[in-house]
């Protein structure tokens, strides 16, 4: 199997205890800066389960627009990023790789029929083939609604994890899941308490195994401040502990969300900003301007840390 350059791990195991710990903080790296982190702002990563395609969102200030971008695996090289085959017209975010990397899902306001108004976001998805990737197809009514549905993630077994706005949420925004069975998805059930509170949860990440979840919440217990990353481990009977939020260095002051989890390195993007100036001399606008148009400048960069020293499951 084809691996980039990231440090990696895999953890074996049948039974497992899962807690929480603090990581340390120079553990916490900004990804690949200059080169996936910039000036821009890039955000929900994802990475093709042999390791050789990259997918990331890069959005302007206020949303004012969102397109996904692409990048393959060259001899140890990460190609230049360029517009996805799929995205560039519309606006588009969230990509997630299904368990055998032949579907990608993603979340876009298109419409659903060509020619017609864009649409609320809904969730839809390419199918990979010799020629690349196929033109967007709607992932369908049972789990896309009137609303908005966000972030999908996927399970091992083709469930589906997404957020959305619907009447049975306990907040404004809900995380629910939509059972894989029959080759169709089923009606989306609301994951309940311990995760779902009235406040938004938001950008939720499952691990394929449903052992642990990990989204953003703004104001819950221990928040920093503008929405921190939490997470929930799943009980035997299917329901979830409560949120537990996973700290600092992880959550900062800034907005700390979009989690996504590849070979045991946590991905997540942060609004975390390094100071322009040290405070010992004056800085020239120059120099002002090459520290705003790089990383760090608080629009938002994607960031990594070793899962295990965030979580361990046994």
């Amino acid at each position: 199997m084809k691996k980039n350059k990231l440090v990696l791990w895999i953890i074996y195991g049948i039974s497992f205890s899962a807690f929480s710990q603090t990581a340390s903080a120079d553990l916490v790296t900004v990804f690949l800066p200059g080169i996936v982190s910039t000036g821009y702002n890039e955000r929900d990563m994802a990475i093709s389960p042999d390791g050789a395609e990259m997918f990331y969102t890069i959005q302007a200030p206020r949303t004012a627009m969102s397109v996904i971008v692409h990048r393959t695996l060259n001899d140890g090289h990460w190609s230049d990023a360029e517009v996805a085959s799929f995205s560039g017209q519309f606006s588009d975010l969230e990509a997630v790789f299904s368990k055998d990397g032949k579907k990608l899902f993603f979340v876009s306001n298109r419409p659903v029929q060509t020619g017609g108004p864009n649409k609320d976001y809904d969730i839809w998805y390419v199918e990979k083939d010799k020629q690349g990737w196929s033109n967007p197809i709607h992932a369908g009514t049972q789990i896309n609604s009137k609303a908005d549905e966000y972030y999908p993630s996927l399970t091992s077994d083709g469930s589906i994890y997404f957020t959305a706005e619907r009447p049975d949420a306990v907040g404004k925004e809900d995380i629910y899941k939509s059972q894989w069975l029959n080759n169709q998805f089923q009606k989306p059930v609301n994951i309940g308490a311990g995760v779902n509170s009235k406040l938004d949860e938001f950008n939720a990440f499952v691990d394929p195994q449903e052992r642990y979840i990990l989204f953003g919440t703004e104001g819950g217990d221990g928040d920093l401040g503008r929405g921190d990353l939490y997470i929930s481990y799943r009980n035997t009977d299917g329901t979830w502990t409560k949120a537990k939020n996973l700290g600092s260095p992880i959550n900062t002051s800034r907005l700390d969300y979009c989690p996504f989890v590849y070979e045991e390195t946590l991905y997540f993007t942060s609004e975390r900003t390094i100071s322009v100036s040290d405070g010992t001399q004056k800085q020239s606008l120059k120099e002002i301007k090459n520290k705003l148009d790089s990383w760090g400048n608080g629009w938002g960069d994607i960031y990594s840390v070793p899962l295990k020293s965030v979580i361990q499951l046994k």
